[in-house]
């Protein structure tokens, strides 16, 4: 899987390739969301219509993990029903990364079964929160890049 180079693996780098845009009012919500049970990892789901953001849901993390997450199943069925009966799609799926960067990893490659989600990656490891964005489809991953309130926001070192 990378290289390794003085005693370190070398993180492969996804190729970048569209957008997510979130407001800020989305983007706090979610940084404020891996604050609230950090040293674990939260998860949950963002909706809407025409690619625009309109409900967040935050979904219990029934793994209560720092290095995974599991999503409740009873609250997650809640809220796909909720998304149905207000006429809007899934458009990402979230979660924290407490300790690493905001960049899938093997298990998130592994459990990532929405190949028409934007699957985004709060990352806590750093005093500046980052979300970063990704399609992962059958294992292939590539980044978007997050626009916040339609500028690019801060993505850390890639």
């Amino acid at each position: 899987m990378g290289q390794f180079a003085e005693g370190r693996a070398a993180l492969t780098r996804a190729q970048i390739q569209g957008r997510i845009d979130l407001d800020r009012q989305t983007f706090d919500a979610l940084v404020a969301h891996a604050h609230s049970d950090a040293p674990y990892e939260v998860c949950g789901f963002l909706a809407g219509a025409d690619g625009q953001v309109s409900r967040h849901y935050e979904i219990p993390n029934a793994a209560r993990s720092m290095t995974f997450y599991t999503m409740d199943a009873k609250a997650m069925l809640q809220a796909m029903n909720d998304m149905d009966d207000r006429g809007i799609e899934l458009i990402a799926i979230y979660h924290s990364h407490t300790h690493t960067e905001a960049f899938p990893s093997a298990t998130d490659l592994e459990l990532a079964a929405y190949p028409d989600a934007v699957y985004l990656i709060i990352s806590l490891q750093d005093d500046t929160p980052i979300v970063r964005g990704y399609d992962i489809v059958e294992h292939k991953v590539t980044e978007r890049i997050v626009f916040l309130d339609g500028d690019k926001a801060p993505a850390g070192k890639r």
